[in-house]
């Protein structure tokens, strides 16, 4: 069971890093079509406006938020089609 439980954290911090690099690229390319700039690399920096950094902390927060999700339950789906149960700490709702 302890070499179930390290796969699984292996597995879940691979997915997690893809999944936040995949969107980190994804969020850069859209915000540079939507604004014709770079994202604001650094919001505390005083010549980014208030209305950029907001608007790039609401998108980076939301869009990694449900990245991570869905490499969570792509991954425990994943790992419970290959081993015929669902990872370790993962339960079924209402178990």
């Amino acid at each position: 069971m302890a070499v179930a439980k390290v796969g699984w954290k292996v597995v879940g911090i691979t997915s997690g890093l893809v999944a936040a690099r995949t969107t980190r690229k994804v969020l850069d390319k859209t915000w540079t079509k939507a604004k014709g700039g770079e994202p604001p690399r650094n919001p505390a920096a005083p010549g980014t406006s208030w209305g950029e950094a907001l608007s790039w902390a609401v998108a980076t927060g939301a869009a990694l938020a449900v990245a991570k999700l869905l490499a969570a339950r792509g991954a425990a789906q994943a790992w419970k089609k290959t081993t015929g149960h669902l990872p370790p700490g993962v339960e079924e709702v209402g178990a």
